[in-house]
C-alpha cells in the first residue's frame, strides 16, 4: 500500500501537519511516531500564545492526537531506521518494529515530512527531568525570563555553557556557572580567554567541578541547586542546561541526500518547507529555525499545505530548498 504522506515524528510540529493534512479530507496520512523527544519531557512552555500559566508538551501530544483521531489519522509508534528513494519515485522506509512486534516493517509513501526533532544532550540526574520546563530549561529564548532576578545555576561544559550564562544575564546577575568540561575544550585558547574575560566582567562566578546530584522536590518540580563532587553544595531556585554537542535527528534526511546545514539541521525552502529532496518535506526543531514551540507548529501547518497541493496535482511547481538561492 503507497500512502500519500507519511509524516515522522508525532511531536508539535509533525501533529500539527498531519492535523492541517487530515481537514483536507483527501489524502491517506500516517503519523509514524517514536514517542519521545523534546516535547515529550518538557513540562511547561510559558511563551505560547493562549497559555499565561503554561501547557506541558505531553498535554499539547495529547491534544493533538485527539484532533487527529476526529480525521481518521493513524498513528504508529515505530522508529524509523532507513529511508530510500524506490525506482518509481516513492519513498521506502523501513522500521525498527513497533511496540507489538519485534520484526521490522517497511512503509511506502508518496511524500514525506521530517519532523524527528532535537534532543538536548544532558546528565539524567535523578530529579532532574520532573523539573525540566517547569524550573530547569535549555533555551534562553523560551524561557529566559523565567530566571528574572532569581538565583541561577549554569549546568554545562566550556564555551556552550559560558555563552548561555552571558546570555541569562539579561534576566539575573545571580548567576553561577558550573563547568564540567576540560578548561581549554575544543574552541581556539584565544576564544576561552575571552569568554573568561566577559564572565568576569559581567560577575558570573565559574566553578570547574563535577555535579554529583542535583536537589529538588519532584512532586512539584522545584529545582533547589547541586552538590559538587567535593561535597560543597550550591544553592539555586533555576538552573539551564548547555553542554553542547545536542542530538540533530536529520539521518533521514541525510540518507535521501538533502541538503544540511554543518550543524546537522535540515535546510528547507522558506515559503514551502520542502528540502532540497523533490517530495521531501522537514519541519520543526530538525529544521533550520529558532526551535521554538510556536515556529514548529506553522512550519507544520506550513509544510502540509505545500504537500496538499502536490498531492492534488503532481505537476503542480513546488519551491525547493536550494543553496545557490538569493
Amino acid at each position: 500500500m503507497i500512502i500519500d504522506c507519511i509524516i515522522i515524528g508525532g511531536g508539535i510540529a509533525g501533529l500539527q501537519a498531519a492535523i492541517q493534512l487530515g481537514r483536507y479530507a483527501a489524502h491517506h496520512v500516517l503519523v509514524i511516531d517514536a514517542g519521545d523527544g523534546r516535547s515529550a519531557i518538557c513540562r511547561s512552555y510559558r511563551n505560547l500564545l493562549g497559555y499565561p500559566d503554561g501547557v506541558s508538551g505531553m498535554e499539547l501530544r495529547e491534544a493533538g492526537m485527539r484532533q487527529l483521531a476526529a480525521y481518521g489519522i493513524d498513528v504508529i509508534h515505530d522508529t524509523i531506521i532507513e529511508a530510500t528513494r524506490t525506482a518509481d519515485g516513492h519513498f521506502l522506509l523501513r522500521g525498527s518494529g513497533d511496540t507489538s512486534s519485534s520484526s521490522a516493517t517497511t512503509y511506502t509513501a508518496r511524500t514525506l515530512l521530517i519532523a524527528t526533532g532535537v534532543m538536548d544532550r544532558f546528565t539524567d540526574y535523578p530529579g532532574l527531568r520532573p523539573c525540566l520546563g517547569l524550573t530547569v530549561y535549555v533555551c534562553p529564548d523560551c524561557d529566559g525570563y523565567e530566571v528574572k532576578d532569581r538565583r541561577t545555576v549554569v549546568l554545562g561544559a566550556g564555551d556552550v555553557g559560558a555563552k548561555m550564562a552571558l546570555t541569562l544575564r539579561a534576566w539575573t546577575d545571580k548567576l553561577v556557572y558550573i563547568d564540567q568540561g576540560d578548561a581549554d575544550g575544543d574552541v581556539a585558547p584565544e576564544l576561552h580567554a575571552r569568554l573568561r574575560e566577559q564572565l568576569e566582567a559581567a560577575g558570573i562566578r565559574r566553578v570547574q567541578a563535577t555535579v554529583n546530584a542535583v536537589t529538588a522536590d519532584t512532586r512539584t518540580g522545584e529545582f533547589q541547586g547541586v552538590q559538587l563532587a567535593d561535597g560543597t553544595v550550591v544553592e539555586a531556585e533555576r538552573a539551564f542546561l548547555a553542554y553542547g554537542g545536542n542530538e540533530v535527528r536529520s539521518q533521514l534526511a541525510r540518507q535521501l541526500g538533502a541538503s544540511l546545514h554543518e550543524n546537522g539541521h535540515i535546510w528547507t525552502d522558506p515559503r514551502s518547507k520542502m528540502t532540497s529532496v523533490p517530495g521531501v518535506w522537514a519541519a520543526g526543531d530538525v529544521a533550520v529555525h529558532a526551535e521554538q514551540v510556536s515556529i514548529a507548529m506553522g512550519e507544520g501547518a506550513q509544510a502540509a499545505i505545500w504537500i496538499h497541493k502536490l498531492l492534488l496535482d503532481p505537476q503542480t511547481v513546488i519551491p525547493t530548498y536550494s543553496p545557490h538561492a538569493p
